[in-house]
């Protein structure tokens, strides 16, 4: 049996908006055995747009039905039942959500006449409804309303059973297919042609705007999950809603693929990623000599042109460390720009002579770059007869790549001439730091002699 369902709503996602129609006919493949339409009250107003295109106002619903009080009746009619209907998702989504609302789980196998259509009907111009309806001749009455829409999705889905439609839907109602959770713009073949290996995604819109970036030890595996639970609220279904295609970048570890992934956020800045979208590096340690010839250290907004001692993501960071520097050195806070009072005539008198405490200050940045390791981590590549290379140069990464069999290097000056300069930034280095203090065998110090990776 099969239940084809169309509702007028306030608004796209459920968590948040209401149903104002519903209409159900259950269809026993040949033809319609019940039927049942009603307007929803739905308890909050009805924005302007929505009744420019269904013609429902708040007037009409004013003394209609609550949905808790059609729930049973909704719930009676598609138990055991096929849910159908054009964009099976979004109406499902919505009776789902307000379903449970009401105390009852809707748990029914679901079929998308627009994917059925598409695979009957392929190469036409446009699948929805409207457009369809007219290419197949099928007639569609009061548009936009849930009684003329779902009318009409009885005779488009009776069109495709007579057209060889019951083969198709036998085979989307499997659980083994994804025709039931994926997005309406992506096909089977989309996620069959992802790698079962690590590698970072990406979600491109209808545009092709990259919208979404992701890491996975399983590709596929990782993109099937984001489909498969069908959550109410605005942000996972205009997610859902806007995905069309799906790119990849292969990759040979787990940690290649965080390092692309957090280097690719910062990069592309995707509207739908979160929780990496933080500033980039924007503090810096410098150095320069005052009129008086004193070598100063500062902590700086980063300067693009500038060469800095160090670079900082929080201004505190810089703070403690300039800090320790000034206590274990004796540096003048004063000239650390610790301490940002001017200078008194009885404190210019006792400051060391330049030369004196230059020399000091020197010790301090020779003890800084001693602490900023310079190191690469060497894993497996993609191929054999390479190797996976990441580069930390003076405490931050500098890039990844594979290095070919029977690379010689001594320094990272000869590494960087296979590797992809990054940006870096905390995501990442914790990341390398974190990997290499639980695997320290594939940490390799560049201050070694003649080294070279043989396959």
């Amino acid at each position: 049996m099969y239940a084809i369902v169309d509702i007028e709503t306030t608004g796209g996602h459920a968590s948040a908006n209401g149903i104002t129609e519903i209409a159900l006919f259950i269809h026993d493949g040949e033809r319609v055995v019940k039927h049942f339409e009603t307007l929803i009250n739905p308890l909050q107003k009805i924005p302007a747009y929505i009744t420019s295109l269904t013609g429902i106002d708040n007037y009409m619903v004013a003394g209609a039905p609550l949905f808790e009080d059609v729930a049973a009746t909704i719930y009676e009619l598609l138990s055991d039942t096929i849910f159908v209907a054009h964009n099976v998702n979004f109406d499902y989504s919505f009776v789902k959500y307000h379903l449970k609302a009401a105390g009852y789980e809707l748990a029914e196998k679901k079929l998308c006449t627009v994917r059925l259509s598409r695979k009957i009907f392929p190469g036409l111009a446009s699948y929805s409804l409207g457009n369809l309806c007219r290419s197949l001749s099928l007639p569609i009455d009061n548009r936009h309303r849930a009684g003329g829409d779902a009318k009409a999705t009885v005779k488009l889905l009776e069109h495709c059973i007579a057209n060889g439609g019951n083969e198709h839907i036998e085979q989307m109602l499997k659980k083994s297919s994804a025709e039931q959770w994926l997005p309406l713009h992506l096909t089977k073949a989309d996620i069959a042609s992802l790698p079962v290996a690590p590698g970072v995604y990406y979600f491109h819109d209808t545009k092709d705007t990259i919208v979404y970036v992701g890491k996975a030890i399983n590709i596929k595996k990782r993109v099937s999950s984001h489909f498969t639970h069908n959550d109410p609220d605005r942000k996972r279904q205009n997610f859902l809603r806007i995905i069309c295609r799906i790119s990849f970048k292969e990759c040979a570890t787990e940690l290649e693929a965080i390092v692309l992934e957090s280097a690719e956020i910062k990069r592309l800045w995707p509207k739908y990623n979160y929780s990496q979208k933080q500033p980039v590096q924007k503090f810096a340690l410098y150095q320069f000599e005052d009129n008086r010839g004193y070598l100063r250290l500062a902590i700086d907004k980063k300067k693009k042109n500038i060469p800095a001692l160090y670079c900082f993501n929080l201004l505190h960071e810089g703070l403690v460390m300039i800090k320790k520097m000034a206590e274990e050195f004796a540096l003048n806070e004063k000239l650390c720009f610790i301490d940002k009072t001017p200078f008194t005539e009885t404190e210019l008198q006792l400051l060391d002579p330049p030369d004196l405490y230059n020399a000091k200050i020197k010790q301090a940045i020779e003890a800084l770059e001693k602490n900023l390791p310079t190191f690469a981590v060497m894993d497996k590549g993609i191929r054999e007869a390479e190797k996976l290379c990441l580069l930390i140069e003076r405490g931050s990464f500098w890039g990844m790549g594979y290095l070919p069999s029977g690379t010689n290097f001594t320094s990272a000056d000869d590494l960087k001439i296979h590797l992809n300069p990054y940006a870096d930034n905390d995501t990442i280095r914790n990341s390398i730091y974190s990997f290499v203090e639980k695997n320290p065998e594939k940490r390799i110090s560049l201050a070694s002699a003649n080294l070279s990776f043989q396959n």
